[in-house]
């Protein structure tokens, strides 16, 4: 039965979690239950928790996930929480929840719900926890939720969500925990979450909000975590009354498009995470000394100048500190070590590469534990030695350090094998086999980059809250995910015992699933990942204790395998019946798409057909040789593209499943979103957010009666360089795109480019057993003639310079208005012919009206680069993204301004743009050259957030 314990650990979960409340002679109250019923009715509920909801009482059945208490005002039960953690639950949200008027937690983390969130969840007066991150809810945040005075904590992260944080969660005054993150979420973040008293805890990162950020968050009374990374706040700079914001711990703005001076942060007296990478910022970097218990310090990837300040040394808790890819000059320090306790696991890591760094201290000795990266700077080429030579290698140090641990113990007796018995490698008793629970945990937003030295810390803090000794914790393993996130498994042993009790057990879980504890501010905010019992799931007490017996399990656990043989039986008949009716099937539908994907929906064709009104003609959108696109409005009004493969299509089922399965975990701002799929009645259909302003090679072709200004085809071409920097950098593992091309870049209202179309993406290649990195992935030639990597065409390797090379084509179409391949023309060609003849004038694309020649020049020159033949001749894509944002702050002041308040009309745009060029001269065909030092492009790797 043991064995059995991982599959039915979710069944089970709820059976230890009984009604302590109930007495005898009380039932729960019956427009409660009928709530209850109507609420299952709305869910798929594959494992059949919710069976015991149609009964009477289902808070006696102890079979439910429903927790009742009595109250004084009548002689029923209420219904106090819903904790449906991690059940495999898939459907809507009731509105009928509301009708629990008592409840205080709603709980469905982790579930594959659809839908939004609905309003009336406003009305529940009493609720404190609406915990529904994980899930797949769509739609709008609901006002009416602003209307929970008695609200903790808000988690609605890792969702597809929309639209704006409504401006009435201002109301929430009991709040501590606003977590937001990992949606689509749009507009400004509300200056009225600044009055808050109580809000701790604000994540809005990865979702497309925009405009300022809130000055009037430096009088927020209680904010220690403020984590916005990527996200668009372009043109806004870092409020200086952010120094007032005396309680915060972590700031991260990682990859938000901030413009201007990094503020005086010294005043903030507790500030231990700073990350504002990956901006504009420009100025020197403040001269005044940061918190003492700072961990880590992040000012990379932006334009800042000066030297590198004195205020980094005497920092005792810095583990990192990165300004890598500046404009820094001057010396290396050689005192930021100094005051740190540098013995065992603790370590500092210094990056430096990429700036202008020109001399070094004759007595410059960082100790063992400090890495020390200069590569990419002029110091490196002007000072001889070893120790330079070691320091200026490429590097890419990454602190977040995982773990998996192999506990040794040859000098034991094996444990008996009738349980899951493990020892406990921390026991008082040595070799003394138990049974251990096992935890997963996720640190959220962590104020720490490497675990290490704070894992003892750790295990006391939360051994405490959980009141437990330090022995019977031991963290298993943990990795570092994108976030950065701290994803960590541990277990959970009894106290010089084999076995816990149940009560023991019902008690941990609950402690835990309940955020009853709270860590110590380091480690941010937690939430739980997985509850197991393994061989627990045998040891249930007796019908007297929580009424259900042994025997009744039995039954259930029978009961359930005979559903299942009885279900495969008629599903079978039904497949069988179903192929001897349609005896002709496309190649394509023999290959189903079965696997669920966290986060995408899977639509039926029928929701298909009412979002295009049956796929009228009036809702085509456009047409390739995949098939058309059409403009849906699902049930919940969200505005979709869909993606309808004909039956001939050029993208199997391959490309569908790597389409989907890549994009499901894809989240940048540059990416267009896939919202779900439809895999029905011999149909493939993918279901994107809708993009108004079409394709890019839309707005190139010479029928366009909008053409786009030089400077939004720079921004543009910024837009699609970052998406594409994602996938070769960030996307765990590496993605090559393999399908770069002008029809591939969608432009939403705003005119932000998406990269599309993933059909034909492979992965990149990952270190193998000796960590040795392949250069390429051989693999059959797939792509669009005219975009094709002329060496990956002879070769059949795939590099991420294959993407550089299409990106390259792209540039040039933008630039001259032609298409990479017309009437036997190549535009690689053609243009090179024109630069070398000098009459670039005559393909430069006059409808962009006038433009700053060095910013076209420079623009032409990046573009040749990337198309060269040689692989190794052409730029990274990161060295491609640092050129554009460099060619963009050459573009006159009020043309940029015009870019930042762009919103729906590119032609209205254009014409301001050409209106407001004074001084600004007509490209001609003096323009010429090619890349060179002069151009501001910078050698060297890098890896962003």
């Amino acid at each position: 039965m043991a064995k059995f314990g991982g599959v039915f650990c979710a069944v089970i979960l709820v059976v230890l979690l009984p009604c302590l409340d109930v007495a005898l002679g009380q039932s729960t109250d019956p427009s409660e239950v009928n709530a209850l019923r109507a609420i299952k009715g709305r869910l798929v509920d594959p494992m059949n928790n919710l069976k015991n909801w149609n009964r009477g009482d289902p808070c006696r059945s102890n079979w439910t996930g429903v927790f009742c208490h009595k109250v004084d005002d009548d002689a029923y039960l209420h219904v106090t929480e819903l904790q449906l953690f991690k059940r495999n639950l898939s459907g809507t949200l009731a509105p009928e929840v509301s009708l629990l008027s008592r409840l205080k937690t709603l709980d469905f983390m982790w579930n594959d719900l659809t839908g939004s969130i609905p309003k009336e969840i406003g009305n529940i007066t009493t609720l404190k926890l609406i915990l529904l991150n994980g899930n797949q809810l769509s739609g709008i945040l609901p006002d009416e939720i602003g209307n929970l005075q008695n609200l903790n904590r808000l988690q609605v992260d890792q969702n597809q969500l929309f639209g704006p944080i409504p401006k009435s969660f201002a109301n929430l005054r009991s709040v501590k925990h606003l977590h937001m993150n990992n949606n689509s979420l749009s507009g400004s973040i509300p200056s009225e979450l600044s009055r808050l008293p109580l809000l701790l805890h604000l994540l809005v990162d990865n979702n497309n909000l925009s405009g300022p950020l809130p000055p009037e968050f430096a009088e927020a009374p209680a904010l220690k975590i403020f984590q916005a990374d990527n996200n668009n706040f372009s043109g806004s700079s870092i409020p200086t009354t952010y120094s007032n914001i005396s309680t915060l711990l972590k700031l991260s703005l990682r990859n938000c498009s901030l413009q201007g001076a990094i503020p005086d942060l010294s005043s903030i007296p507790q500030l231990g995470y700073l990350d504002i990478s990956w901006n504009q910022l420009t100025g020197f970097i403040p001269t005044n000394k940061l918190a003492s218990n700072i961990t880590t310090i992040d000012l990379s990837h932006n334009m800042l100048d000066g030297t590198i300040p004195q205020n980094f040394s005497g920092l005792p808790n810095l583990q990192i500190l990165s300004l890598e890819d500046n404009n820094l000059n001057g010396s290396v320090p050689s005192t930021i070590w100094s005051d740190i306790n540098l013995t065992g696991n603790r370590s500092l890591v210094l990056d430096f590469q990429n700036n202008s760094i020109k001399t070094i201290s004759s007595t410059f000795d960082p100790p063992p534990n400090v890495t020390v990266m200069l590569y990419g700077n002029p110091v490196c080429r002007n000072t001889n030695g070893a120790l330079i030579t070691n320091l200026c290698q490429p590097m890419s140090v990454n602190q977040r350090t995982s773990k998996n641990e192999q506990v040794s113990t040859f000098s034991c007796q094996p444990c008996p094998t009738d349980k899951n018995y493990e020892y406990n490698p921390s026991s008082p008793i040595p070799c003394f086999c138990a049974v251990p629970l096992g935890v997963g945990l996720r640190l959220k937003s962590p104020g720490i980059t490497d675990f290490r030295p704070y894992e003892e810390a750790f295990d006391i803090n939360l051994s405490s809250l959980l009141q437990l000794f330090l022995y019977q914790l031991n963290i298993e393993n943990y990795i570092w995910e994108v976030g950065p996130r701290l994803n960590m498994h541990m277990k959970l042993f009894p106290s010089n015992a084999s076995l816990f009790n149940i009560s023991e057990i019902v008690r941990l879980r609950h402690v835990l699933a309940g955020w009853e504890i709270t860590l110590s501010d380091v480690f941010g905010p937690y939430e739980l990942l997985n509850f197991t019992l393994g061989s627990y799931s045998d040891e249930f007490p007796n019908a007297a204790s929580t009424g259900l017996s042994k025997a009744a399990l039995g039954s259930i656990l029978a009961g359930s395998i005979a559903s299942a043989i009885a279900l495969t039986a008629v599903a079978t008949t039904l497949i069988v019946r179903r192929r001897s009716r349609h005896r002709t099937v496309s190649k394509r539908s023999m290959s189903r798409f079965s696997v669920k994907i966290d986060g995408v929906r899977c639509f039926t064709f029928e929701e298909m057909a009412i979002a295009t009104n049956n796929f009228d003609l009036s809702a085509q959108v456009g047409q390739g040789g995949y098939g058309k696109v059409y403009k849906g409005i699902l049930a919940d009004g969200a505005v979709v593209a869909i993606k309808r493969a004909h039956e001939d299509s050029l993208q199997g089922s391959k490309e569908f499943c790597t389409e989907i399965e890549l994009l499901s975990r894809l989240h940048h701002r540059n990416l267009v979103s896939l919202v779900g799929y439809c895999d029905e009645e011999d149909e493939q259909m993918l279901v994107y957010e809708f993009m108004s302003n079409g394709t890019l090679r839309d707005h190139l072709s010479a029928k366009c009666k909008r053409p786009l200004s030089f400077g939004l085809r720079l921004k543009i071409a910024l837009g699609a360089a970052k998406g594409i920097l994602y996938l070769h950098t960030e996307a765990d593992p590496p993605i090559f795109h393999r399908d770069v091309k002008a029809s591939n870049i969608l432009l939403d209202s705003k005119f932000v480019a998406k990269v599309a179309d993933f059909g034909l993406s492979r992965l990149a290649p990952v270190p193998d057993v000796e960590g040795t990195l392949p250069a390429h992935v051989s693999t059959v030639v797939k792509g669009t003639p005219g975009y094709l990597d002329p060496e990956y065409f002879l070769t059949h390797k795939l590099t991420d310079k294959s993407d550089v090379y299409s990106l390259g084509v792209v540039f040039l179409e933008m630039l001259s208005g032609m298409k990479p391949i017309e009437h036997g023309k190549n535009i690689v060609r053609e243009v090179n012919s024109a630069r070398q003849s000098g009459n670039i004038s005559g393909i430069i694309d006059g409808r962009m009206g006038l433009c700053p020649p060095e910013c076209v020049s420079r623009f032409l020159s990046l573009a040749t680069k990337c198309c060269q033949d040689e692989t190794d001749d052409r730029p990274s894509m990161w060295e491609i993204v640092r050129e554009l944002e460099l060619i963009l702050r050459m573009m006159p002041e009020e043309d940029l301004a015009l870019l930042e308040t762009s919103e729906t009309d590119s032609t209205d745009v254009s014409k301001s743009l050409s209106a407001s060029a004074s001084g600004t001269l007509f490209v001609s065909s003096q323009v010429s050259g090619s890349i060179d030092a002069s151009s501001g492009m910078i050698s060297g790797r890098v890896a962003p957030r």
